[in-house]
């Protein structure tokens, strides 16, 4: 794998749980696995009154506590973190920024390095436009060496609307270069989500039958257990449509849904991307009503930081078709929520059957042929069909033929945020929203946001936690049942 160049990683927001939960200890695994670049330095910067001792002491133990059964010498750990550094400073303040400038400027000659600076915002969302300003006045978002560059990572969520997303995306590129901008979705970073590409573009017992011709329905669904935990100030505000759909599934969604780029590089790909999203066909008021389902767990108004009346949406079920000529017809659904029966992200292919039903058993319609793409927990892909029951007679029965990557024992899984940061380095945006595709899928969100403020709490339906979400999913007409092979 190529090495990334000589460079400086600047987190703001250092402090806080992202980094110390996921991005040093997702650094320390690439350090480890021999893939951070030779000459590799770390600046955390925050408000909080660290020295550099203290940050890196705290920081040691985060590491050890997240890594899930593997054993690492700690003298190891002690390496690392001779890379990594801390200041203390108002990052909303311009007039601060001086002491970033100084303390930079001592890194780079300290560790010989170029100045190549990564700023990656690990701050609550209302800081993604106040950092690139101060680095702007500061003079701190440009490089004056040929070779050198700069290049910033925001964090989800991106805007909280179509609106606020465009103001957002034309503040950053006034202040960096659109190919200078990084925005993650830990999601893309999966290696399950990954192989999506590999298993379309490679495979070709897949790719011809990847069309309106011989795929009955899509579903891509995102549950999860818990409810909102302590996250209630943010999520009321945000809700599952905006914290899970606008992106993650998104996302997700456009690597199913694309065509092949004319070559594996990051902005052909990302080309395919936007396609996708502009093909989506946008709903009338009377669709909204028809084809989307908002649901609210019973006891989420009696969360912490949640207010008494609040309609938030905590769970949503969406059917919606993309009019281009691979995917007319075939009906696409999304299915996320909290306080559900099971946590699992997934993407299911619903083939269609065949034209003449021969066999007791056999499906019609969705048929017994079904590929489901695991990407938590146990990320993994399995593949049913129907086969003959043993015994006298053609009684037809599902099969499975199922790869899990954890019994890859001698390969490493790595964590999403590992690749991210690390195709970052590389220059690699392949993985990275770019600024209209991010437009266009807020353009198909926007209208049942707007929709939904405008309905208050009609059509608003309520459901027990533990169970599927709210009844009136069924009026979607949605795959999500047992086919009548697999009941045998």
């Amino acid at each position: 794998m190529k090495k990334a160049d000589n460079q400086l990683l600047v987190i703001f927001g250092a402090s806080g749980d992202l980094t110390s939960r996921k991005l040093l200890p997702s650094l320390f695994e690439l350090y480890v696995r021999g893939l951070l670049p030779d000459r590799f330095c770390i600046l955390g910067a925050a408000r909080t009154a660290y020295g550099d001792e203290e940050f890196c002491a705290e920081q040691h133990t985060h590491i050890l506590e997240a890594q899930k059964g593997k054993t690492y010498d700690e003298g190891l750990i002690d390496d690392f973190l001779e890379n990594v550094y801390y200041l203390a400073f108002d990052s909303t303040n311009a007039d601060e920024y001086y002491k970033l400038r100084e303390r930079i400027e001592f890194l780079q000659e300290k560790h010989d390095l170029p100045d190549k600076i990564i700023y990656y915002l690990a701050t609550p969302p209302v800081m993604y436009e106040i950092v690139p300003q101060c680095l702007l006045e500061s003079g701190l978002n440009k490089t004056e060496s040929p070779d050198g560059f700069r290049r910033i990572i925001v964090e989800k969520p991106f805007g909280t609307s179509l609106e606020s997303a465009r103001q957002l995306n034309d503040h950053l590129r006034h202040i960096f270069h659109e190919e200078e901008i990084y925005r993650i979705d830990h999601y893309l970073g999966k290696e399950t989500v990954q192989n999506i590409l590999v298993l379309r573009f490679s495979n070709g017992i897949f790719e011809p039958l990847w069309n309106h011709n011989y795929i009955d329905s899509i579903e891509i669904s995102a549950t999860e257990t818990l409810g909102v935990e302590n996250r209630g100030k943010y999520y009321d505000g945000a809700g599952a449509m905006r914290d899970m759909i606008q992106n993650h599934l998104m996302q997700l969604m456009s690597f199913i849904a694309m065509e092949s780029p004319s070559i594996f590089e990051p902005e052909p790909i990302r080309d395919e991307i936007v396609k996708v999203f502009r093909s989506i066909r946008p709903y009338t008021v009377l669709d909204m009503d028809k084809m989307v389902v908002r649901g609210q767990y019973i006891g989420y108004r009696e969360e912490k930081n949640v207010a008494p009346d609040s309609n938030t949406e905590t769970y949503v079920a969406m059917k919606f078709f993309i009019d281009n000529w691979r995917w007319s017809g075939v009906p696409f659904y999304f299915y996320t929520g909290k306080k559900l029966p099971e946590k699992s992200s997934e993407v299911v292919i619903h083939f269609k059957s065949t034209p003449h039903q021969l066999f007791v058993g056999q499906c019609s319609g969705g048929s017994c042929n079904k590929l489901t793409i695991r990407i938590q927990p146990n990320e993994s892909i399995s593949l049913k069909f129907g086969l003959k029951m043993p015994g006298a007679g053609f009684e037809v029965k599902q099969v499975s033929m199922d790869f899990r990557y954890d019994s890859l024992s001698k390969s490493y899984l790595p964590d999403a945020y590992e690749r991210l940061l690390l195709d970052a380095m590389l220059g690699d945006s392949t993985l990275y929203a770019r600024s209209d595709a991010l437009e266009a899928s807020w353009k198909f969100i926007d209208p049942i946001l707007l929709h939904w403020k405008e309905e208050g709490s009609k059509n608003l339906f309520f459901y027990e936690p533990g169970e599927d979400g709210p009844e009136e999913t069924v009026i979607l007409g949605a795959e999500k049942k047992v086919c009548a092979c697999q009941r045998r």
